[in-house]
């Protein structure tokens, strides 16, 4: 009974983790253009029946639903995980412009209904461009052109500035955006303006950017976000946002001149490059209201100020700390702190500052706290006057004054020890030892005798400071030399490539002599992969073949050296881990080549 009770407890509480790792989720593209079909995807993580879809409106259903399943097995800690899928797939197809809702829908799994998230997905306008009376798809129209020419009108960047009428110190959101309606690979060689005249921060975007479609001058492009910055203006005037220039990298299909029914099928393809460059953008900055407040910050925006004291009553030289906090938006880095008078009383320490700022669109928000700290040194009743906060209020487009309070400070007497010590502490170090600070006129008989012609001056004296003066200076070159290179571990590891690998190949040569033919290939490879390592500077988990060949390259070794060091480590991997019958001869064949190779890679890295 108790091994059915426990059989039992174990069955349920896999049921209760199993439920709670239910997942069943709605995909589908953010944005379509009119008259173009996009699947719309069911995922559920588990066997599951009985899907219920919502109406789809205005979206019309081509096909659908395709049922697919999947099972994985993993083993973790001895034990296997099973996991099924299933993905429930719809072609839909929408029937006019703007923005639409698909509700969540429904599924049950194991007894119980599970809901899925709803999609919002906006739909373009139809591309001006296509061609409505062809019977291709939009894909297969819009890839046209890929074949014929990459022109600037299906890929380009964009720099899309937010304002170009603003206010000194008001922030702009400056968007580098790729427009494109051909295959691009990549961007290489992305060169930024200097963005002079601007304090810059750079807005954090998503790690995995995924490109979506966008509408713009009548026709539909994949766009994708390649830098955003907030700029924020230094000085009133005319400034200019200098171009940016990348080059793109696109794939594109090779136009055969005679075709045949087989160049569908076997079409091949090419990379090309295409040099991008953005137009330069001008921004009028009017200067700040005049005249400024006195207690003007520097901040323009919309900020909260508020303060706090940690106490109000204390006893002499014990710390008082008033906590000033401000938050909201704007170029909150270059708001100064506000300026606390505290008492003639008081001994003040430069204020603590914390930041808390977030980099977005809207510009840079978050709280900077200030903590201001000082020591009353005698008792009394003391007043800390109210301080004023200004800054520029953007919305308003005026200057707008925070009042933080004024705090009565009542501070009672502190302990005798304490006060003598600290009313002592300035006597202690005016304390002077009279019996060796004087000494007294000797008054015994003295004679006088003709002093020898003086040194001084002569090329001996000279020389006498010169000539250690230098030894101490090259001493000091050389040991700075020395300490950089010890803190420098990629240039001692490259000089010592070539010596560990020689010790290691010493190691090889006992193998070899004594005939263990796996000792002897290990310590090879361990030669062979440890000269590279050391010597290109490369981490262990970037050392592959591929890495390794695009390394020496760009050293300058040559294409046939770097095949034979190649087909090296394939001979020695090869022997190593699928022993072959290797005689003496072999083996010393392949001892001598890695010695040959080892140091024709030195002599050419070197250089």
């Amino acid at each position: 009974m108790k091994r059915i009770g426990l059989i039992m407890i174990a069955t349920l509480m896999a049921l209760l983790a199993f439920a709670d790792n239910v997942s069943f989720t709605a995909s589908a593209p953010t944005a379509v253009a009119n008259g173009q079909s996009f699947q719309l995807v069911y995922t559920v993580n588990a066997s599951a029946k009985d899907l219920r879809v919502p109406a789809f409106n205005p979206f019309e259903v081509i096909a659908g639903p395709f049922t697919s399943q999947s099972h994985s097995v993993q083993f973790v800690n001895g034990k296997s995980l099973s996991e099924t899928t299933i993905r429930y797939t719809y072609t839909l197809l929408p029937t006019k412009e703007g923005s639409f809702n698909i509700p969540s829908a429904s599924i049950v799994v194991d007894k119980e209904r599970y809901q899925s998230n709803s999609l919002t997905i906006k739909v373009l306008p139809a591309d001006k461009a296509a061609d409505s009376s062809s019977n291709t798809s939009q894909e297969q129209r819009g890839k046209v052109s890929i074949s014929q020419q990459i022109t600037d009108d299906n890929l380009f960047i964009r720099p899309i500035i937010s304002r170009t009428k603003v206010r000194e110190q008001e922030h702009i959101v400056l968007t580098y955006k790729i427009y494109s309606r051909v295959d691009l690979i990549d961007i290489q060689q992305v060169k930024f303006p200097d963005l002079k005249g601007f304090f810059v921060q750079e807005v954090d975007l998503p790690q995995n950017k995924q490109y979506a479609l966008e509408n713009y001058e009548g026709k539909n492009y994949n766009t994708i976000v390649l830098r955003q910055y907030l700029l924020y203006p230094q000085r009133p005037g005319t400034l200019e946002v200098e171009k940016l220039t990348c080059n793109a990298v696109v794939r594109v299909r090779n136009q055969a001149q005679v075709r045949s029914i087989f160049d569908d099928f076997f079409d091949t393809y090419q990379e090309v490059k295409k040099s991008l460059s953005t137009p330069a953008v001008k921004v009028s900055v009017s200067a700040l209201p005049m005249p400024k407040p006195a207690s003007f910050s520097g901040g323009v925006g919309s900020f909260a100020v508020k303060s706090k004291v940690n106490a109000s009553e204390l006893k002499a030289n014990e710390a008082v700390t008033i906590t000033v906090t401000i938050s909201g938006n704007g170029n909150m880095k270059m708001v100064q702190n506000p300026e606390i008078k505290f008492p003639t009383d008081f001994e003040t320490y430069e204020p603590k500052v914390t930041n808390s700022f977030t980099n977005t669109t809207s510009g840079v928000s978050g709280t900077k706290t200030i903590e201001y700290l000082a020591i009353p040194r005698h008792a009394g009743d003391y007043e800390i006057p109210e301080t004023e906060f200004s800054y520029f209020d953007v919305s308003s487009q005026s200057y707008k004054t925070i009042i933080l309070p004024a705090y009565h400070i009542k501070v009672g007497k502190g302990s005798e020890n304490q006060g003598a010590a600290v009313s002592n502490f300035t006597n202690q170090e005016q304390v002077r030892m009279l019996a060796s600070d004087i000494r007294y006129i000797d008054i015994s008989d003295f004679e006088l005798a003709e002093l020898e012609e003086s040194w001084i001056g002569t090329w001996k004296f000279w020389l006498a400071y010169l000539v250690p003066f230098f030894i101490a200076l090259l001493a000091l070159l050389f040991f700075r030399k020395q300490a950089r290179e010890n803190a420098d571990l990629a240039l001692m590891r490259n000089k010592k490539a070539s010596s560990v690998a020689r010790k290691r190949l010493k190691v090889a040569e006992k193998h070899l002599k004594a005939d263990a033919k796996k000792e002897f290939y290990d310590e090879l490879l361990k030669a062979l992969w440890g000269y590279l390592c050391d010597k290109l500077g490369l981490p262990l988990a970037e050392l592959t073949k591929e890495n390794v060949a695009t390394q020496l390259a760009a050293c300058g070794v040559d294409l046939t050296d770097i095949e034979k060091f190649i087909r090296l480590l394939d001979d020695c991997e090869f022997v190593r881990y699928a022993p072959s019958n290797d005689d003496r001869a072999t083996m010393d064949h392949i001892f001598k080549q890695t010695l040959d190779m080892i140091a024709k890679l030195e002599e050419t890295i070197k250089r």
